[in-house]
């Protein structure tokens, strides 16, 4: 999907976040979880981070995080749990 719509970017800014966020959206489904609550997650906790340059403080983040799985499971992955 994103390769033919990158061509349309107006800067090369644009296309980079761009491949970001469509990045975090399908490492989200990857991993299982809702994306949008992924990406909520993510602009709610993260700007709160004093320090966003290092690695330990930004991997609590990752989707395979226990605690990310448990705020942003799918739908489907709690029907499966219940």
């Amino acid at each position: 999907i994103g390769r033919k719509n990158w061509l349309f970017s107006q800067s090369f800014e644009g296309a980079q976040s761009s491949a970001i966020i469509l990045s975090l959206i399908e490492t989200a489904k990857r991993s299982n979880l809702d994306p949008e609550k992924y990406i909520e997650y993510l602009l709610d906790k993260l700007p709160n981070e004093e320090n966003l340059t290092a690695q330990e403080h930004l991997s609590a983040y990752l989707p395979w995080t226990k605690e990310v799985q448990e705020q942003c499971k799918s739908r489907i992955e709690r029907r499966k749990a219940a």
